[in-house]
């Protein structure tokens, strides 16, 4: 969407094909019981220049609301706070020395300005070497397995990198309070303005319009086949899906761009929205230590976020970040529910399974690419060898962890990369300039 809206104010005709019946993406909302919200769990940090810039130009960066957040952990079967300093000298799982190397390890990774060094290195390599084994297998090990699986054995230490690099700069200079902004309303009041925005500048929003494939066609144009019998040309194609299905979508890359695009390994997400009658803890997000859980952390949305917007009820996200291929995909919403219910009945004395009015399941099978050893040497570039084809997607961050901010960031830089001098397309009148920005949920 953000390359939409660059596109139309550089004066070319745009039309957006989003599979999905509403735009957004991974950012998209839904309706839980009779609450609008967001799909997947997102905050918006002090440090988010690009997203703030984004919500200015659409009149909604005064309406942030900042709040405090606070970090939990559920280690040795115990909640534990670790929310500043005072907590974390006082965590009972590691010994002083193991907090000082663990303290250590986060400031030392904070100060690296070189994103490449890193990604020469294995993650657990550098983790071993600055934390010690001890403290590895004990916080980081769980935490990488938690969101990569067994695919952090092929991760660089690229990606504890930009993680602490974006928790750290959750905090306001100075201060180190942690401030984590929403837009009341959620992402549906966003994507509800950005819409309106992008008509008023003549952009075409295809909402339910799966791209079966894109093909060159003899004319020299490009081909969108759409998955029902139409099929539509334009001059110029950007695809903003995931570099599996950009793939399988672009039949006419070559043997190389394809391998490239197959190559980026993916983590996938199914993420259990719940809207409960009681919070579950004072914790914006519980990090889950202990083996034995269906879901990889807790994050309680209404931590934060005033309880009003909720009707005073609680929002809480349940994540499991798995491989594409896991049969967790095919599992039925009621399966995961027992299974997750169940695990929050043990994790929370207080909790009980009538405290839920509503759950509901996301799967994502292609979300986050695993950052390799030497990924940025790899990935795809976003100009292709079919003429008018481009790429622009997550697969090409490489200096941040994937969020919505880097998103907006990968697509501002994009726009500079197809913005051209008037001189080279002829005016506007003279010659239609069509670009299509490809997504699907």
């Amino acid at each position: 969407m953000t390359l939409a809206l660059r596109l139309a104010q550089q004066g070319k005709n745009v039309t957006l094909f989003e599979a999905a019946k509403s735009p957004g993406g991974l950012a998209s909302a839904w309706q839980l019981g009779d609450l609008l919200w967001d799909r997947h769990y997102h905050v918006t940090l002090f440090s988010d220049r690009c997203l703030r810039a984004l919500l200015s130009e659409l009149g909604l960066e005064d309406s942030l609301q900042w709040r405090k957040a606070r970090t939990g952990f559920f280690v040795d079967s115990k909640l534990h706070s670790l929310s500043n300093a005072m907590e974390f000298l006082q965590f009972p799982p590691l010994s002083l020395v193991e907090k000082l190397r663990l303290g250590a390890t986060i400031l030392r990774a904070s100060r690296i300005r070189d994103p490449k060094f890193l990604e020469r290195l294995s993650v657990e390599d550098w983790l071993n070497r600055w934390s010690g084994r001890a403290v590895t297998k004990k916080i980081w090990l769980p935490l990488l397995r938690a969101k990569l699986g067994d695919a952090y054995r092929d991760a660089s230490a690229a990606f504890i990198g930009a993680t602490i690099a974006r928790m750290y700069a959750a905090r306001r200079t100075g201060g180190k309070t942690e401030l984590f902004g929403y837009v009341p309303g959620g992402y549906a009041r966003v994507l509800e303005r950005f819409e309106q925005v992008l008509c008023r500048l003549g952009v075409q929003l295809r909402l339910g319009e799966p791209v079966r494939a894109i093909s060159p066609s003899a004319e020299g144009e490009l081909e969108v086949e759409l998955r029902s019998v139409r099929s539509e040309r334009f001059k110029h194609v950007v695809v903003t899906t995931a570099a599996p299905l950009a793939a399988a979508m672009c039949p006419a890359l070559s043997a190389e761009e394809k391998r490239r695009l197959e190559a980026i390994e993916y983590q996938g997400i199914i993420c259990a929205s719940l809207l409960l009658k009681n919070s579950l803890s004072p914790f914006y997000i519980t990090n889950i230590v202990d083996n034995g859980f269906p879901y990889t952390g807790v994050i309680e949305m209404s931590s934060f976020v005033d309880k009003g917007h909720f009707a005073n009820r609680a929002l809480v996200y349940l994540p499991k970040y798995l491989p594409p291929d896991s049969p967790y995909f095919s599992m039925s919403d009621e399966q995961i529910r027992q299974d997750f219910v169940s695990a929050l009945e043990r994790m929370y004395a207080q909790f009980k399974r009538e405290d839920v009015l509503c759950f509901q399941v996301s799967r994502v099978k292609y979300l986050l690419p695993i950052p390799t050893i030497n990924y940025s040497a790899s990935i795809p570039g976003s100009t292709t060898s079919v003429s008018g084809l481009h790429l622009v997607n997550s697969s090409q961050i490489v200096d941040g962890t994937l969020n919505v901010n880097e998103t907006v960031r990968l697509a501002e830089m994009a726009a500079e990369r197809f913005a051209a001098p008037a001189s080279q397309h002829g005016s506007h009148s003279q010659e239609v300039c069509h670009e299509l920005v490809a997504t699907t949920s």
